[in-house]
């Protein structure tokens, strides 16, 4: 089980190289977190997008790119497609997004016919160091789904727990979050949490115990659930925070990210492969990060 991000890198370098395949590439953002990882021996690379800028690119900020790591596309859609079976032929392990929408990506992703469907939910995993805390923390879904019901809320929690083996976790604490620890019928997300909870103890959710409803405190701070008289095998021990909504998990992440200090790896889960949504303004860290960690779980 490793407690740190840089601990990715020792995991990379010590295991089989992957290649990741990049949508539409030229842009230097991209390349440049892309470029770090194969100048540092830790991935190989595919380059998707119009071969001239990526070359012009490539010889403006004095990188070496080969021929044969560059591939022509002449649009979007085209570039979306190409890295697309660059995965179903076993060519590339996973996709780094550049510069095109996420929405033309993930269409060729989920397409019926010719994508990288699995049948399951896609949704985000973000894995978070946060100081302080004694490990890594997962949080899901703080980057794709808004509302999630419970049926979803179980398939996102599926696809973070298979994140979180690839990372040594055997059998991770969750706490599925809410704003209080009591059951609500008029909280849904307090309902939800209870079912998950009744759902781990009944093993339809694999290795993993949920507790929920929990609030962030009790989850996070056992002084708190002393003075609470809360008693939980996660507190203050969990592995992954479950949110109950899209905007909760992504202010909480981006809290963290802005005034805790915390860095964190972020990865698009439940494909048949693990795909880099990096944002242009995201942190250097967090472009290396995130394709350490998908080349982990690819």
């Amino acid at each position: 089980m490793i407690k740190n991000l840089a601990e990715l890198r020792n995991m990379n370098a010590a295991g089989e190289k992957k290649t990741c395949a990049v949508a539409c590439a030229h842009d230097a953002h991209t390349l440049e977190a892309i470029m770090t990882m194969r100048n540092e021996g830790l991935m190989n690379c595919l380059l998707v997008g119009h071969t001239d800028e990526i070359k012009k690119i490539a010889a403006d900020h004095g990188y070496v790119v080969s021929d044969a790591e560059i591939i022509e596309a002449a649009t979007d859609e085209e570039a979306a497609q190409i890295c697309v079976d660059l995965v179903r032929e076993g060519k590339a392990g996973f996709i780094l997004k550049g510069i095109l929408q996420t929405g033309t990506l993930l269409k060729a992703v989920v397409n019926k016919q010719t994508g990288l469907n699995t049948g399951s939910v896609i949704s985000h995993f973000a894995l978070v160091e946060l100081p302080g805390y004694p490990k890594l923390l997962g949080i899901c879904d703080s980057g794709m789904i808004p509302s999630p019901d419970l049926d979803t809320k179980k398939a996102i929690l599926k696809n973070a727990l298979g994140a979180m083996a690839k990372l040594g976790y055997e059998k991770p604490l969750v706490s599925a979050l809410c704003a209080a620890e009591a059951v609500s019928p008029k909280i849904i997300e307090t309902v939800d949490a209870a079912a998950l909870k009744e759902a781990s103890l009944a093993g339809e959710l694999g290795n993993c115990y949920v507790e929920g409803p929990i609030s962030f405190d009790l989850a996070m701070n056992p002084e708190s659930a002393k003075v609470k008289k809360y008693e939980s095998p996660v507190v203050g021990n969990s592995d992954i925070l479950l949110v109950p909504s899209l905007a909760t998990g992504n202010i909480m992440v981006k809290t963290m990210l802005q005034f805790a200090n915390a860095q964190m790896a972020g990865a698009i889960v439940g494909a048949k492969c693990p795909i880099a949504l990096i944002s242009r303004s995201a942190s250097y860290e967090e472009k290396y990060y995130s394709l350490l960690l998908c080349a982990l779980i690819s």
